[in-house]
């Protein structure tokens, strides 16, 4: 792996933690999304940093940025955007939504309805919105970093099967241990630090190095291995629904992204199983679960069917 490469990634990592303490593994795996061209969905009670973490990688790159606070009123034009008339020249044009930006935070997205929530579908699949009878494309990079909070369910909207599916890893923030929380109440005395952060990487770079995932080597007997237990899934009992084409390429993507983060230019298999739960769990229903009851029955499900599984040599 190029060193220029290894350092943009360090540098990367290195910034975000300076206002996102004590959560190297989640720093991580945001990048890892980042990498790898995609979406993440970070789901956790309030006040964890949510928020914070989605700003913090946000102000790394040089490249646009928007927040939608997701409400029950919200509407898709107000995601999109819509046609508006102009009274001088007497003609509709197209006014560009907050959805066109290098990163764009959706703030609690299911606290909005179904038909508001489906306006990022075509954006997180194909990086476009059609309006009007026009196709716009989305800048590159394009990514969306959704926060949700699991526990309530007034007012709330569920996404649905089909929404989760774009998301390439749902992941949970969770609290820091004491030490770096006492070092959160200390840097937060004079202000945000996230308020600090300076771009580390150009929109560019972000293509250049997503480009640079791509030419990861996966050996055959990896793809194998990733397919083994994709397909326990599906033969599984204890799941209504198992793992799709699409969840089985998230991973293998995912896969070359943490390879790269890691300083190779090629998948082992540890890099894999560590990412099975995070990108597979929110792509199977589990049976017999009520509310709250879904997330941790099918995260040990697909951890037990992965540690069942046998790794290459």
């Amino acid at each position: 792996m190029p060193a220029e490469t290894l350092e943009l990634i360090a540098q990367l990592q290195e910034n975000i933690g300076r206002a996102v303490l004590g959560k190297t593994d989640v720093v991580r795996r945001c990048i890892i999304v980042l990498l790898a061209g995609e979406h993440v969905l970070l789901e956790d009670v309030p006040g964890v940093g949510k928020t914070l973490l989605g700003k913090a990688l946000a102000r790394s790159i040089s490249g646009t940025f928007h927040r939608i606070q997701f409400t029950p009123d919200l509407l898709p034009a107000d995601i999109t955007g819509g046609s508006v008339y102009d009274s001088h020249t007497k003609e509709f044009s197209f006014e560009r939504g907050p959805v066109f930006a290098n990163v764009v935070l959706a703030d609690e997205i299911n606290r909005t309805t179904p038909r508001t929530q489906s306006a990022l579908l075509e954006a997180m699949s194909e990086s476009q919105v059609s309006a009007d009878g026009n196709t716009y494309s989305l800048p590159s990079p394009f990514m969306v970093i959704a926060t949700q909070n699991p526990l309530e369910f007034e007012g709330t909207y569920p996404l649905p099967e089909s929404q989760l599916d774009r998301f390439l890893m749902r992941i949970s923030v969770g609290y820091p241990d004491r030490a770096d929380e006492l070092e959160v109440l200390r840097s937060h005395r004079e202000g945000e630090p996230v308020d600090q952060l300076a771009p580390v990487l150009t929109a560019e770079q972000v293509v250049a190095l997503q480009a640079e995932v791509r030419r990861v080597r996966v050996d055959d007997a990896i793809s194998e291995y990733l397919l083994n237990f994709v397909h326990a899934t599906r033969q599984c009992g204890e799941l209504h629904v198992g793992v799709s084409i699409r969840g089985a390429l998230a991973l293998y993507r995912a896969s070359q992204a943490a390879a790269m983060l890691a300083g190779r230019d090629y998948v082992v298999p540890d890099d894999v199983k560590t990412l099975a739960v995070p990108v597979l769990s929110h792509r199977v229903i589990s049976k017999g679960y009520l509310h709250g009851g879904q997330r941790q029955a099918t995260e040990m499900l697909i951890e037990r069917l992965v540690n069942e599984t046998r790794a290459p040599d």
